[in-house]
């Protein structure tokens, strides 16, 4: 096995990425550039978009990935002609916040009947300290007939990238290694070194990998946790929460997060996992699962606020036309999948309310299909009575207060205007000074 890396640069082996999302596909592009790489996802109408040239993604854009030499397959057979294969495909929770690692054991059962002695497998699935040895590893010893450590080695590096972020990328994200044993940590290694400008970081076990990755997301959302907490309490003394943070940004140490609905494939998900593993072991979660369930009672509070602004507007609720601008769970990036968002407009139909929403990002149909929500075009929507800036999208910025005021009935007087900032976009004295009634987190 000691000659992969060797055989990866010359081309006598090839590298293979099982799940081309928002992680495996802008891994895979970064990878073709030095390997050979095959690019391997269930989703057929992905590979068909990947093959097309079309990045649904807005990862690495079109151009990129028409132009790269990757090659997209829906054949799970290629996966025999990689040495070293990379598996990240998305590990949600439950209805009941439980782990989903319907994915990942999907993947393993794919990969360990495909897999050829001496080969490397490297899970980048976020999961709970254990899954990869516990689960992962014995699903490819039954698959393939092989034994891990003899056969074919296995290791654990947990993925980092940012969807939308256009500074933090891949190649500039010091990465975290783990093998399961010395040699495959060396090789594992080596092999990213290859696409990973900021280096790597060797981590001492698997199971430290897999727990680094849980904790650096847990500590976000406790911090976004406080922050939301603040700003709940502020709300009732009738104190600017940002203004606040404004104020406390000034010291050298201040942490900058601002309040939040927390969605998204990571920071919303990734505690879960670890309080299960550590409930399992039998310690109960005390300040990660506090956090969780602050930031899980945001978009109900966020609805009641939206409410309570258009009953001071003199609105009769039922009848109030109300637009949300953005769906998508982060500003600049087409994800939409564990959209907090859409709970915030669920929670108000339960009054009566029919939202609507615009995003330029968002896929019509992913949306659609996800949530039960039609995508309209901005300049089919106008005549409204309240428009809520959900999501921070360059696009909306660029609006500013000027732009969201067009969208309003134009016969309605100021103090019936209702705009719900949940991001922070505006200027609040504009607003303010115009007369409409306004309210931001």
């Amino acid at each position: 096995m000691t000659g992969l890396y060797e055989d990866l640069l010359e081309k006598k082996e090839k590298l293979a990425l099982v799940g081309l999302g928002y992680v495996g596909m802008p891994i895979a592009v970064a990878f073709s550039k030095k390997l050979d790489v095959i690019g391997f996802d269930l989703n057929s109408r992905k590979i068909e978009q990947y093959k097309a040239g079309v990045d649904p993604t807005s990862e690495v854009g079109d151009e990129e990935i028409a132009s790269c030499s990757v090659s997209f397959t829906d054949d799970e057979k290629r996966l025999g002609e990689a040495g070293f294969i990379i598996v990240a495909v998305p590990t949600p929770i439950n209805q009941d916040k439980t782990p989903d690692l319907a994915p990942v054991e999907g993947a393993s059962h794919i990969v360990g009947r495909n897999l050829k002695k001496g080969a490397y497998v490297v899970y980048e699935s976020t999961v709970y300290p254990g899954v990869t040895e516990e689960v992962c590893i014995p699903i490819l010893e039954q698959e393939s007939s092989m034994k891990c450590g003899r056969d074919f080695k296995v290791g654990y590096s947990p993925e980092r990238i940012n969807p939308g972020d256009k500074v933090h990328r891949l190649n500039n994200i010091k990465k975290i290694v783990s093998g399961c044993d010395r040699e495959a940590l060396e090789v594992i290694s080596s092999v990213y070194e290859l696409v990973i400008d900021a280096g790597v970081h060797r981590a001492s076990s698997i199971k430290v990998a897999e727990a680094a990755k849980v904790v650096e997301n847990s500590q976000r959302d406790i911090n976004i946790a406080f922050i939301n907490e603040l700003a709940m309490a502020f709300d009732r003394m009738g104190i600017d929460t940002n203004e606040v943070i404004d104020a406390m940004d000034t010291k050298w140490n201040a942490l900058g997060f601002r309040p939040g609905l927390v969605g998204g494939h990571c920071i919303g998900v990734d505690p879960y996992y670890f309080v299960y593993e550590a409930e399992k072991k039998g310690y109960h979660s005390q300040i990660v699962s506090s956090g969780r369930r602050v930031n899980d009672d945001m978009p109900t509070f966020v609805a009641e606020k939206i409410i309570h602004q258009l009953v001071l507007a003199g609105k009769k609720v039922r009848e109030a036309r109300i637009l949300f601008l953005g769906i998508t769970f982060k500003e600049n990036t087409p994800d939409v999948r564990n959209s907090k968002i859409t709970e915030v407009a669920d929670a108000l139909k339960q009054y009566g309310l029919r939202p609507r929403f615009c995003d330029p990002y968002a896929d019509r149909e992913e949306v659609s299909r996800f949530y039960g929500y039609e995508l309209e075009d901005p300049e089919n929507v106008r005549d409204l009575d309240c428009v809520v800036l959900g999501v921070a999208h360059d696009k909306y910025r660029a609006l500013g207060f000027e732009g969201i005021s067009g969208m309003f009935d134009k016969g309605l007087p100021a103090q019936e205007r209702v705009i719900i900032d949940i991001k922070g976009l505006l200027n609040r004295d504009e607003v303010d000074a115009a007369g409409y009634v306004y309210w931001r987190l």
